[in-house]
């Protein structure tokens, strides 16, 4: 099977950085889907392993954690998917990743694909979806009852990227919470209204003077998406007291005594970690990528796709990282087809 790989961790602008190589292809045993890949996105988490994750000595690593295809065949303890089902799915850190014609996943991991959406913009979904509904209701524990959060907050910093980009839409879609986003440019500003942010400010001004002129009260819940060493500070003034925090990028320091006086809770959001250690719940992954998919379908959330990359081939997918690298992706980047 043809598949997009690495033999050693460079710079994406070097052409070895991602390329084109053929593998074997795998079996279906255990709860294991084989899929059939159709399309596939592109996250920040695929250049960070490509610049950090070195293969084993004289392997080829394949990365990529979003695909949409078709089932080819199942294990023999499947019990969720038949032969034929259309899929989408983040896959799972521990193994081979998605960025191949065919892709073994767990599928307790996997959702139908929604129905209105064609392969390329259901591959747009799934690993945002997962992080943010998680971070949403997981782990800053935010009521779906649009009366219990009516006169509370949600400030998204970074809200114009892949995963602020369907945070905005399910806070604003199951919830009663004021939704501010960050942007620092006009067409992300006006992305980010579009999908339901109430306010839009600048992060690349002081956020707390930013928000200090929307005349809003303490913000009860944030949601730091990325810079959030810059940003702490202005944080630890944002929130109110009791509010809640969560991070999914990778601060250098923090000093998280800055929370304290407030008595505001820290919560980190990393959606592999059902997957990566097989836990009880495991299988929440599969029900809510399928109840996103009804959200999709009734039109009350939409596919953040932003860019078509062509083929899913090394050139295209060393252009997609190379746009991810630059910070000024809107939305998501999707490649289809071999």
């Amino acid at each position: 099977m043809k598949a997009i790989a690495y033999r050693q961790s460079l710079p994406i602008e070097n052409a070895e950085s991602l390329i084109d190589i053929e593998l074997p292809a795998p079996q279906a045993t255990g709860r294991d889907l084989l899929v059939e890949v159709r399309a596939i996105s592109v996250n920040p988490v695929d250049t960070k392993i490509r610049r950090n994750v070195a293969p084993a000595e004289g392997q080829a690593k394949v990365i990529g954690w979003d695909a949409a295809g078709v089932v080819k065949a199942v294990g023999p303890d499947v019990s969720l998917f038949k032969v034929g089902d259309e899929v989408w799915y983040a896959g799972d850190l521990t193994r081979a990743g998605t960025n191949s014609e065919l892709h073994l996943v767990d599928e307790r991991i996997v959702g139908h694909k929604p129905k209105n959406l064609d392969f390329a913009q259901a591959a747009a979904l799934p690993l945002t979806t997962i992080t943010a509904w998680e971070l949403l209701f997981d782990r800053l524990q935010v009521s779906r009852d649009a009366g219990a959060t009516r006169g509370k907050s949600l400030l998204v910093i970074g809200a114009a990227g892949g995963v602020g980009s369907i945070l905005v839409q399910l806070a604003r879609q199951l919830t009663g919470l004021t939704i501010i986003g960050t942007a620092s440019r006009p067409e992300t500003g006006e992305w980010i209204r579009q999908l339901g942010a109430h306010h839009v400010v600048d992060h690349s001004k002081p956020l707390n003077e930013e928000i200090g002129r929307l005349g809003l009260p303490p913000v009860t819940y944030v949601a730091s998406l990325n810079q959030t060493d810059h940003h702490w500070a202005a944080i630890g003034e944002l929130v109110a007291p009791q509010g809640k925090v969560a991070l999914i990028d990778d601060p250098a320091a923090i000093d998280v005594r800055t929370l304290k006086r407030k008595s505001v809770s820290l919560h980190w959001e990393f959606m592999y970690t059902r997957s990566m250690f097989q836990t009880d719940d495991i299988q929440q992954q599969h029900q809510l990528l399928n109840d996103v998919a009804k959200l999709v379908e009734t039109g009350a959330v939409r596919t953040t796709l932003a860019e078509r990359f062509g083929k899913i081939n090394a050139d295209n997918l060393r252009r997609a990282h190379a746009l991810i690298e630059s910070n000024r992706a809107k939305g998501k980047i999707v490649l289809e087809g071999f």
